[in-house]
């Protein structure tokens, strides 16, 4: 069941950014394409709307921002100022890192409700967006959901941590799919001291 949140999480989000780097340069495409006074390509073009693209990419965006978060959370890719907590004893420090993550998740719990009222409020009206007039609730429940989510990732971190005493830690340089290179699977390679052809004097080189 965890794996399977975890993907959906990733999936979310990646797919979520493909789609909006892809709207935002066919947009950008179209936009500069109509300048040019080509016959028929360029009424053409600017019969085409794409006013919806900004709309929709700020969406994705906003969806993508409270998803990726959560993944934050649960990857430890978020900054933290540890300097002072790392100075303490473990028991002491043990406390603290406890007590920052529940803050956490008692403060994304919060938002998440908060949210939640407020796509239930907006939900019974008509409001809508400008250009796609999609229902404002179904932007907004990126809020609620978000920050449920991430909340779930806090607690359950937090109980990681009570149990093997270790947080998430992202590595900058490991590469997803690629695995880590063992001293086992490593080949000695010989070195060569003289690289020169045969015939040829260290001399006569330039």
């Amino acid at each position: 069941m965890m794996k399977f949140l975890d993907h959906l999480e990733e999936w979310i989000i990646t797919t979520l950014m493909g789609t909006a780097t892809v709207v935002i340069f066919i947009a950008v495409l179209h936009r500069y394409a109509s300048g040019f006074a080509i016959p028929g390509v360029q009424d053409a073009l600017i019969k085409i709307n794409m006013s919806w693209a900004q709309e929709v990419c700020i969406y994705m965006f906003v969806w993508m921002a409270k998803f990726g978060a959560a993944y934050g959370v649960r990857t430890g890719i978020h900054v933290g100022v540890d300097v002072l907590i790392n100075r303490l004893g473990d028991r002491n420090r043990a406390k603290l890192v406890v007590f920052g993550l529940l803050a956490g998740a008692v403060f994304t719990g919060i938002v998440g409700t908060l949210g939640a009222r407020f796509v239930w409020e907006i939900g019974h009206t008509e409001q809508v967006s400008a250009d796609l007039e999609l229902p404002m609730w179904i932007v907004y429940l990126a809020v609620p959901l978000g920050s449920y989510l991430m909340c779930f990732r806090f607690l359950q971190v937090t109980w990681q941590f009570i149990k093997t005493g270790h947080l998430p830690k992202h590595d900058h340089g490991h590469v997803e799919g690629i695995d880590e290179i063992k001293a086992e699977d490593v080949i000695p390679v010989a070195i060569v001291e003289d690289l020169h052809p045969k015939g040829v004097k260290k001399g006569d080189l330039p």
